[in-house]
């Protein structure tokens, strides 16, 4: 089988499951971590709520968790800075969770699937194409912890892995928490924004940190 029609099928996997998670469990988690709920939950917590708000986003690796919403919520109590930031730490801290698993778990199990050659070429294309993927995908539900899972599988160079995470993460953790703060500024022409800033400076970026 060509190394493309693994990826893909990889893919479809990957997506499977994350889907299956917010089909059975995302009314319930959507329920229980509503904006609303978080909001009151945070403000009456404000001293430490904000470490909850990271574990929160973390766990969104596995979870169902709306995480818009719960930068959303950090921008109503924190404001649009300090929110940000704590959204950054906690949806970054998710990707690596997931590119690491899948990194120094899955090592073994990409062997099974894949040769050394095709590996080696998977390697190859996301280190040259990946950044873009996981830019794009950061503002996207699902899409986010499937890609993540992916770079780590491709054992994708960490230093480009991060950059190309924190670049996807800041302006959609700087939307959302801005539209937490009461702003009407958002919605799709704010997601575009989103996507479209970093990826026209990332080849700025990729070129003059040689990441």
């Amino acid at each position: 089988m060509k190394l493309i029609v693994k990826t893909l099928a990889l893919f479809f996997v990957l997506s499977l499951f994350f889907a299956a998670g917010f089909y059975f469990f995302g009314d319930q988690t959507e329920r229980v971590f509503s904006r609303e709920r978080c909001v009151t939950w945070f403000a009456d917590q404000k001293d430490i709520a904000w470490i909850f708000g990271i574990l929160l986003l973390v766990s969104d690796i596995l979870l169902p968790i709306p995480a818009t919403g719960i930068m959303a919520a950090l921008g109503s109590v924190y404001g649009l800075m300090v929110g940000t930031l704590i959204g950054f730490a906690g949806s970054v801290l998710a990707g690596i969770t997931g590119y690491g698993t899948a990194r120094f778990l899955g090592k073994k199990a990409a062997l099974v699937l894949a040769t050394q050659e095709e590996l080696l070429r998977f390697k190859s294309f996301f280190d040259a194409f990946g950044a873009y993927a996981i830019i794009i995908s950061r503002v996207m539900p699902i899409l986010p912890e499937v890609i993540t899972v992916l770079a780590g599988f491709s054992n994708m160079r960490f230093r480009r892995f991060f950059f190309s995470l924190a670049a996807g993460t800041l302006p959609v953790a700087l939307l959302f928490t801005w539209m937490g703060t009461g702003n009407a500024f958002g919605g799709t022409f704010g997601m575009i924004l989103a996507v479209a800033v970093p990826v026209l400076i990332w080849p700025v970026v990729a070129k003059f940190t040689r990441i």
